[in-house]
């Protein structure tokens, strides 16, 4: 059995790859790496394209070695991961409509990102005007005994992104559940393609707004690694404090919206009222309640003083007061859990199979954070735990939250106690450091899990390629199994659950 090491040493090494080795390989050893995701030896992180290759990242099991397979096309085919190994198929489907690459052998090959509406065929590939066949799309067939269809969405009520929900129903309960995505596609990856590295890195910070702390920051270190850029200890520091505001801020208003879901809005509101605790700060302390813009390539675009500390110091006080409460008033309501317990289940196989990061992995016992297991600064110099749980639930992932939150209050205080002291905050990155440019592999972690960013520059400090994989990729199949056999009345809330991010999907 080959591992991660041997697969790469077998082919061609990209020198210009950083900081994990990216390796140019044969057909063979391309499907020696798909038998041994399907062992289970190794899992997928990510698997994108150019115009003339397929690139596949790996992790293995212990998630400490990471390294990227690129698969030469030159007649545009490649064997289908997806045939062996299904995380893979709906990464296949895109590839074949963005870049006309077709992997032989994938068992669905309907359009995934194409609706028939671009007015060209593989956009980022060799692009050909003209209709395509996105607007024939045909869902899966449900056959038996009293079963019809539910059509839900793309418009949904109320303000949400646009997603479609097929469902197949016998009665109240669901027997099946496909989804379609992409109706706000929005080409990020082709408006990347020439950018320049201040572009590029607003684009990046757009992908998802709940996520530009987290998109920002692993495209910033994606574009250091491929530059050999050293960010300053300062800015490096003041970026895992807006990460953690970020995540706090999410699993505050997800837990509020869970509750909403069934209906107990008293939860809803004192949530939303403590979500707003942290934009608030957020937006005192670095000018932003999003913290848009607030990451660069280099280091950061703002810094903080003493008062700045002492309002993250205030706001966790007042929040620790508040939040137990909430939290017994969680446990202690019975006709909540009745709905919360027990629903939209996740198996442990299932999100290992998937390398399913965040909230949704660890609460079906993937114990994988890559603040840890493929540690990046600070996160070595600071304390703190993985919350674990095993029942795969919506209780299960309210708890993860629950724990987590306290969690980000340990490390912001301990980023506020620890912040260094200096007057650099970023590292120009001049002509000297983008001579002959580079490549870069970047993965981090976000509030929903971890967010791959791959990127590919030029000697003249330009994007030749960048791609960006939320974690929603890997969570959102999964959303179709926990849901099945619940009722159609438990989808919202198992859907809350996940909160996979349409616009993260959807680039």
């Amino acid at each position: 059995m080959p591992t991660l090491n041997a697969l790469l040493i077998s082919g061609k090494i990209v020198d210009r790859h950083r900081p994990w080795p990216r390796s140019i390989v044969d057909i063979e050893t391309w499907r020696m790496a798909a038998q041994q995701l399907v062992e289970g030896s190794l899992s997928m992180l990510g698997l994108w394209a150019d115009a003339t290759a397929v690139h596949l990242a790996l992790c293995n099991v212990a998630a400490t070695d990471v390294g990227v397979l690129s698969l030469p096309c030159p007649d545009g085919r490649f064997p289908s991961i997806g045939q062996f190994h299904s995380p893979a198929i709906r990464l296949e489907r895109s590839i074949q409509d963005l870049f006309g690459l077709k992997a032989e052998g994938l068992i669905d090959s309907r359009p995934w990102l194409d609706h028939g509406r671009w007015g060209q065929t593989h956009p980022l590939g060799l692009p050909v005007d003209g209709p395509t066949d996105g607007l024939s799309y045909e869902f899966l067939a449900a056959e038996g005994e009293s079963l019809h269809q539910m059509p839900v969405g793309p418009v949904h009520a109320g303000i949400i992104e646009p997603g479609h929900f097929r469902f197949s129903v016998n009665g109240e309960l669901v027997v099946r559940l496909e989804e379609r995505f992409a109706y706000t596609h929005k080409g990020t990856e082709k408006l990347m393609a020439g950018a320049d590295l201040a572009t590029a890195a607003k684009l990046a910070g757009r992908v998802s707004g709940d996520s530009t702390v987290a998109y920002a920051w692993t495209f910033a270190r994606a574009v250091e690694a491929a530059l050999g850029v050293t960010v300053p200890e300062r800015a490096v520091w003041l970026r895992a404090l807006m990460a953690e505001l970020e995540r706090l801020a999410n699993h505050l208003g997800d837990v509020g919206a869970i509750c909403n879901d069934v209906a107990f809005t008293l939860m809803h509101a004192q949530c939303g009222v403590l979500r707003e605790q942290v934009l608030r700060v957020s937006d005192e302390v670095f000018g932003h309640r999003l913290m848009m813009d607030r990451i660069v390539p280099g280091g950061v675009s703002v810094d903080i003083d003493d008062n700045a500390r002492h309002q993250v110091g205030q706001m966790i006080e007042y929040i620790r007061t508040q939040l137990p409460p909430l939290v017994e008033l969680y446990d202690n309501t019975t006709s909540l859990e009745d709905r919360t317990v027990g629903a939209g289940i996740v198996d442990h196989e299932l999100v290992r199979q998937f390398a399913t990061g965040g909230f949704i992995g660890r609460a079906s016992g993937r114990d994988f954070d890559t603040r840890r297991n493929l540690c990046y600064a600070p996160y070595d110099k600071l304390e703190f735990a993985i919350p674990v749980r095993e029942k795969g639930d919506v209780n299960a992932r309210v708890w993860i939250r629950f724990d987590e939150i306290d969690q980000s209050f340990a490390l912001l205080e301990q980023i506020i106690r620890q912040l260094p002291n200096s007057s650099s905050l970023c590292q120009d990155i001049d002509d000297r450091a983008i001579v002959g440019g580079g490549e870069g592999l970047a993965i981090g972690e976000g509030f929903r899990g971890d967010i791959l960013v791959w990127v590919d520059i030029d000697g003249r400090g330009r994007i030749v390629r960048c791609h960006l994989r939320d974690p929603s990729w890997f969570q959102w199949p999964l959303l179709e199994v926990a849901i099945k056999d619940n009722i159609v009345a438990d989808f919202p809330l198992c859907n809350k659950s996940f909160n996979c991010s349409y616009s993260g999907h959807d680039l």
